[in-house]
């Protein structure tokens, strides 16, 4: 790559994306300019974080209400307990991650990854090997997987990559990101970069299992780094599970056809995606404001 030089520049020209990323910028803009923000950040940062991490974990299937997510101290119960718990250590934890995601993100996958896993487990942090198969991303693929009738449709995905092709992809990508960081290239906005690192990491599933989990984390960080949302009070998992679980499925095979138009429609569902958490953290403001909370 050369010095300057963005490869992911030519994404933010396909159909529909630029209006999606002047969209998010402004809705993300007007958040920003609550006047709640002036004085309570860290709370809006705090409740984005809780309500971000219960979607997140809803989308890998366990699907508590954020009563019974704030409720709970013990998360090491059950497979939906661990699940839950999983994703607020990584929800923690994220934003503090920042500065080493900026010259390692592979450092930091692994360390989400341990996050994730929480128990001890031989495979936790590292990237599965090649007699490891991933554990299906959504609750579908789980579902087909054990004979089950499917309880949402989306579009059948392609199985995860060999862990040699994987580990050589998300190399890739790691390059792409640091260059970016060292070279800081005028190029692909921050929602574009984002949706790559969140659909590459689904594409790739280069862990055993919370792969999913830790692409909804992935993202949220590059969203930070890039400086769209740098408080991290925009929770696009939020939308992500607002909008469901099938189409979230549908978007996803279109970036793996690997066409613009595949690409486009999964960037502009990242988009969506993150306004609607933009609504959800503007009405924890106005409730702020009102004293509700």
């Amino acid at each position: 790559m050369s010095t300057g030089t963005d490869p992911l520049a030519s994404l933010a020209e396909l159909p529909g994306v630029p209006e999606a990323v002047a969209e998010v910028r402004k809705a993300v803009d007007r958040l920003y300019g609550h006047r709640v923000m002036r004085r309570r950040a860290g709370e809006v940062t705090s409740e984005a974080a809780i309500r971000g991490a219960r979607a997140s974990a809803a989308l890998d299937g366990a699907d508590w209400s954020l009563e019974e997510v704030r409720r709970r101290t013990d998360f090491g119960g059950d497979a939906e307990a661990r699940t839950v718990g999983g994703s607020l250590r990584i929800s923690a934890e994220a934003g503090q991650l920042l500065g080493v995601w900026r010259h390692s993100p592979l450092q930091v996958l692994a360390r989400l990854h341990l996050l994730a896993v929480g128990d001890p487990d031989p495979s936790a942090g590292r990237p599965r090997r090649a007699a490891e198969a991933a554990e299906p991303l959504f609750p579908i693929e789980l579902a087909a997987s054990e004979g089950l009738e499917k309880p949402v449709e989306g579009a059948e995905l392609p199985p995860a990559p060999g862990a040699e092709e994987a580990a050589a992809r998300l190399d890739q990508l790691a390059q792409v990101l640091v260059a970016r960081s060292e070279n800081a290239a005028n190029g692909a906005p921050a929602l574009v970069v984002a949706a790559v690192v969140h659909g590459e990491l689904l594409a790739l599933r280069p862990f055993t299992s919370h792969n999913g989990v830790i692409a909804r984390a992935a993202q949220r960080i590059v969203l930070i780094s890039e400086g769209l949302d740098p408080k991290a009070i925009c929770p696009a998992e939020v939308g992500l599970a607002e909008l469901g679980t099938g189409a979230y499925q549908d978007a996803l095979a279109g970036y793996l056809s690997g066409t613009g138009d595949g690409m486009a429609r999964w960037i502009r569902h990242c988009g969506e995606a993150l306004r609607l958490g933009v609504r959800e953290s503007t009405a924890v403001c106005e409730a702020m404001q009102r004293g509700m909370v």
